[in-house]
């Protein structure tokens, strides 16, 4: 059984690369240094040695890339009552420096968010909120939230005439993307909107971050937002790039996904012309004169047929013609009809569009979706008019819309396939919301993370008037209200009531365990004061969350209490994880763990008991054989 003292650090992610790099060449280190000659020398022609070289540097690239490697000594403390459905949900909403957060994060859900969406600051000047600040970003949390000094919020500007524009912003950024790689699964994507401010830069730091080779796209979204100058600027950026290009298959169609090919004239969100044809009873093809050679060489000519039939969709004039090849005749009329249609392959036909030149097509039951890398008719003013839709006031400027969101939707693959959507620059939370609405669509699973920092409404705003003294407030509160309206309009669906629109509230603090910090005048006092170890004001529930965070447990795992032998005990994850929190821990408590152990069946356990809840050292070494015998894979004191 293996025995381990818990502190409030995450894992350290430059010793485990360090780990790492001497599994693959243990000889290039000396008593536990790299011997960076010798690593030289092992890599031959992959060293570039040359003073002239292709290289991407800013003052404080160094220091921003060791922050992103230094243990977290912060929490996530839950906080139920802002939360919703806090016992069956699997969403999150975490308030934080994002930086931080994402430290917390890569135990937990290392390799498994299938998709990452962000819209960070632009950098225009006043949208900048993260101080440079290499030391302490939980303090710097605290500051801008005006935890710690009231005198002010610490919501900086970053103006061009502070000599350090773009090199703020990489600072900032260049930590939280390196977190946030490490989180993708192998076949992950991230997404990143931006306009022309930082998409130079921004570009450099995503080759150097996630390899040249994954790149995917730099779409240009027409987003009807426009300034002028020379140019009237009317676009902006949605940089994506793959975890690993090479494990990301060509994106599937999905259910009732929209059609987003160049192929097709069908627009986002119209509906499909060919539904609203009626087929006229006795109606026949007729074959026009023109015969079109066949694009595969030898094979016989392709012959065109003309068909006209009415229509209630007054866009298409009330009557449309398809024109289609000939084999293609009996599988319209099937489809038509209701009835299923099987090609000549044998694979489910699913729909039938028009292309651009106005032949007919079908759509495969396994065809692939290629989205075009011009974005156009999804507006901010969308995004304007659903978040109005939610609230009375205009309380949040420029929201990225949902439809933005879900034209991605493609590379979350299949509807059921409990992808997680990681948002950590949440902002009013549009992501969560159109992860909602694609799962209501479909009948998905996908599940969200938000994480935003609690950056405070300007006291001139509609939000602040409104009650909403920052943006998590906004973020929420829409998410609560996003949920309830799209499961009413969605009611008459089957399974509906199924629909995750909850979410748990975890907010970012100092770790729970406190730290010996003795007073050497008053040393007594200090000794007195460290027998409870845990900091003032915390919960045992706080304590309970923290440690599934130091031991990658998913935070959406039930927590469940029990009583045994009259001391409370916590199961995580039906039994993978059992803690108790109380004092004068006794064999009982042991033996009571050991038969709840039986009844869950976990795979395997680890068990948790706070170091001075233990009457004597005997009875902590009794307690640790009882469970060394029931088979406990892990004793773990705090």
């Amino acid at each position: 059984m293996k025995i381990t003292t818990l502190d409030g650090k995450t894992p350290d992610i430059a010793e485990e690369n360090i780990q790492k790099l001497k599994a693959i060449f243990p000889d290039v280190f000396t008593e536990d240094k790299v011997d960076f000659e010798k690593l030289q020398q092992v890599l031959g022609d992959y060293v570039e040695d040359s003073k002239e070289r292709y290289n991407f540097t800013w003052n404080g690239k160094g220091r921003a890339l060791r922050l992103s490697q230094t243990p977290s000594l912060g929490t996530l403390r839950p906080c139920k009552e802002e939360s919703k459905d806090w016992d069956t949900t699997q969403n999150l909403y975490i308030e934080g420096d994002n930086l931080e957060v994402l430290k917390l994060l890569q135990k937990s859900y290392h390799g498994k968010v299938k998709m990452i969406y962000i819209d960070p600051p632009y950098n225009t000047g006043g949208d900048f909120v993260y101080p440079d600040n290499f030391t302490d970003s939980i303090e710097n949390y605290k500051q801008i939230t005006g935890q710690i000094d009231a005198k002010g919020k610490n919501i900086s500007s970053n103006s061009e005439t502070s000599g350090r524009y773009h090199t703020d912003w990489l600072n900032m950024m260049y930590p939280r993307l390196r977190l946030a790689r490490n989180l993708l699964t192998d076949d992950g994507v991230i997404f990143i909107s931006i306009d022309d401010n930082e998409i130079e830069n921004l570009k450099k730091v995503c080759n150097e971050v996630f390899g040249e080779e994954n790149f995917l796209v730099n779409s240009i979204w027409i987003s009807g937002r426009t300034s002028a100058s020379h140019f009237t600027n009317s676009h902006e950026y949605i940089l994506g790039y793959a975890k690993s290009k090479a494990s990301l298959p060509l994106f599937p169609y999905l259910d009732n996904s929209i059609l987003i090919s160049d192929r097709t004239i069908k627009k986002p969100g119209e509906k499909n012309p060919l539904s609203d044809i009626t087929f006229p009873e006795g109606i026949e093809f007729e074959c026009e004169d023109k015969v079109f050679p066949n694009k595969f060489g030898d094979k016989e000519p392709v012959e065109i047929v003309e068909g006209v039939f009415e229509s209630k969709n007054k866009k298409l004039k009330n009557k449309v013609t398809i024109r289609a090849a000939w084999a293609m005749k009996d599988m319209i009329t099937k489809w038509l009809s209701g009835e299923e249609v099987i090609d000549q392959k044998g694979q489910k036909v699913n729909r039938f569009f028009f292309k651009s030149n106005g032949v007919l097509q079908y759509e495969k039951e396994k065809g692939t979706v290629h989205p075009n890398s011009v974005i156009q008719d999804i507006t901010t003013k969308q995004g304007t008019k659903e978040v109005n839709s939610l609230f009375s006031n205009d309380l949040f400027p420029f929201p990225k819309p949902t439809n933005l969101v879900t034209y991605f939707s493609p590379a979350m693959y299949t509807k059921n396939n409990d992808a997680i959507i990681l948002d950590f620059f949440s902002g009013s939370a549009t992501t969560a919301h159109s992860v909602m609405q694609l799962n209501a669509e479909d009948g998905g699973n996908r599940k969200f993370i938000m994480v935003q920092l609690q950056e405070p409404t300007d006291e001139k705003s509609e939000a602040y008037k409104a009650g909403y003294m920052n943006i998590c407030e906004i973020g929420k509160e829409r998410i609560r209200r996003a949920g309830d309206k799209i499961r009413e309009e969605n009611k008459d669906k089957e399974n509906i009531e199924n629909l995750d629109i909850g979410f748990k509230v975890l907010k970012l603090d100092t770790s729970n365990i406190r730290k010996w910090q003795p007073d050497y005048d008053n040393l007594e006092q200090s000794i007195l004061d460290y027998v409870d170890n845990y900091m003032e004001g915390r919960t045992e529930l706080d304590v309970v969350y923290e440690i599934m965070l130091k031991y990658g447990l998913d935070l959406t795992y039930p927590v469940d209490e029990f009583t045994l032998a009259q001391k409370k005990v916590y199961s995580i994850g039906f039994g993978m994880l059992m803690i108790c929190l109380d004092d004068e821990i006794t064999t009982e408590v042991a033996k009571g763990i050991l038969e709840k152990i039986e009844e869950l069946a976990p795979e395997s356990t680890r068990v948790v008991f706070k170091d001075n809840g233990f009457k004597t050292d005997s009875n902590k070494t009794n307690i640790k054989e009882i469970l060394k015998s029931g088979g406990i894979e892990e004793f773990i004191t705090i």
